[in-house]
């Protein structure tokens, strides 16, 4: 078993849980990271307060509009995780709008769906290697 100290510790937001629960018990069981679930805004908003992450996957989409409230947080310093903590966001749609709010926010990792969910670990892992930059 990975020593738990050295393994980072990411937030993965998805309401969808199935999707969420094989992310992140694969990326335990592969010693990638230490995966905080949220279902929800309001379930990760009061995670982002009380623990500190290393990264974190956030799905935006929010009924008709996005949510970018909880990459704000972060960004504002509302959390007790760094405001440049790497973010990776997931989303249904990109527009050209939607890119140009997210370069603003720093994200450094867009992930649109339908995907598999290797693509999801790969982003964990590039959000591990871009926090130790």
């Amino acid at each position: 078993m990975p020593d738990k100290s050295a393994t980072p510790r990411m937030l993965l937001v998805e309401p969808e849980a199935m999707l969420r629960r094989t992310v992140a018990l694969t990326a335990r069981s592969l010693g990638m990271a230490e995966i905080r679930e949220a279902a929800s805004v309001q379930q990760a908003r009061q995670l982002l307060k009380e623990e500190k992450y290393d990264g974190a996957v956030i799905a935006i989409d929010s009924d008709a509009a996005y949510d970018l409230s909880l990459v704000a947080q972060v960004r504002e310093g509302g959390s007790v995780s760094r405001p440049s903590m790497p973010i990776a966001v997931m989303t249904e749609r990109c527009t050209a709008e939607l890119l140009g709010t997210l370069r603003l926010q720093q994200i450094d990792r867009i992930i649109v769906k339908p995907f598999r969910a290797r693509t999801l670990l790969d982003a964990f892992g590039a959000l591990e290697a871009a926090s130790v930059a």
